[in-house]
């Protein structure tokens, strides 16, 4: 009989993300592709997109063991964000933008030069998607005289391009799958771009990700005593009445019974606490002088 013994694998929590709304990401890559697959259909982009189309948005983070890339670095108001594109995409991307309508999925990008005019589309494609990027991530943080929740297109961040370094192992990514299929026949061409956030960003996503809450109301109450913010459900007995069950059983319709007010008894679940005297306030009967029951 041979036994196998099987190392458990258990998922290793970063005490840095407890209490952060990380299992929400999905919802932040879905609004991201949103805005990623408008910008590319918008007519401005269509000259350099063709027919790409967004597959799927992902978050993860790098572990030190991936590939190394080529990486642009673009200042956002809010921290640093990371550019890559792989190469094939953006070749394909070049030769639609300079008079080639179908992408050739069998491209080999080992075998193509590089030139300036690609470094300058590169470029170009970066400060339009992560544009695209900083205004969602500005779109969800809350503000008092937001209105809708609508990320601008990027215009207005001013960003310069700077030659990046290859993120640190535990940098978050976005990774963003686009796909061609119009390719004349040949096999559709998959590629992915991806953008590294700093922490100051990825503090921004989740902070736009928690749960609004209305910190103005709730500080008040924060402050004051438990006894004051303790709420608990009292009932009045107004009257109570002894009577025979034969002279119950002989009552008829218009039978008066006869009832003196006194003093109504306050009970908190079953628990007999106070005794109130009776009265009209406005036409409706209250309960009044309070006082404790020894």
């Amino acid at each position: 009989m041979n036994l196998v013994k099987k190392n458990a694998q258990h998922q290793v929590l970063d005490p840095c993300l407890l209490g952060r709304p990380v299992h929400r990401l999905p919802v932040f890559a879905a609004q991201l592709k949103e805005d990623l697959a408008q910008a590319m259909r918008l007519n401005l982009n269509r000259r350099y997109w063709g027919s790409f189309q967004v597959d799927s948005v992902e978050f993860s983070r790098l572990d030190g063991t991936e590939p190394r890339a080529r990486w642009l670095n673009f200042a956002a108001p809010a921290g640093d964000i990371a550019f890559s594109l792989e190469r094939k995409v953006l070749l394909a991307v070049l030769n639609f933008r300079y008079g080639r309508a179908k992408s050739d999925g069998a491209l080999d990008d080992t075998a193509v030069k590089v030139t300036a005019t690609e470094d300058r589309l590169a470029v170009v494609l970066g400060q339009q998607l992560a544009g695209t990027l900083a205004g969602r991530i500005e779109a969800n943080l809350p503000r008092p005289d937001k209105t809708e929740d609508t990320p601008d297109d990027g215009k207005q961040h001013d960003f310069h391009a700077e030659p990046g370094a290859q993120p640190a192992a535990g940098t978050w990514i976005i990774s963003v799958t686009v796909s061609d299929h119009d390719t004349g026949g040949k096999p559709p061409l998959v590629g992915r771009f991806s953008f590294a956030l700093d922490k100051h960003l990825m503090t921004s996503v989740l902070h736009g990700l928690s749960p609004e809450r209305d910190n103005a109301r709730r500080a008040p109450q924060a402050s004051a005593p438990l006894a004051t913010r303790l709420q608990v459900n009292l009932k009045g007995i107004l009257v109570t009445k002894e009577v025979m069950l034969g002279n119950l059983f002989d009552m008829q319709i218009g039978d008066v019974i006869p009832i003196s007010m006194h003093r109504a008894d306050v009970l908190l679940d079953d628990s007999r606490l106070f005794t109130a005297a009776v009265s009209e306030h406005k036409g409706k009967i209250c309960l009044t002088s309070f006082e404790d029951v020894e």
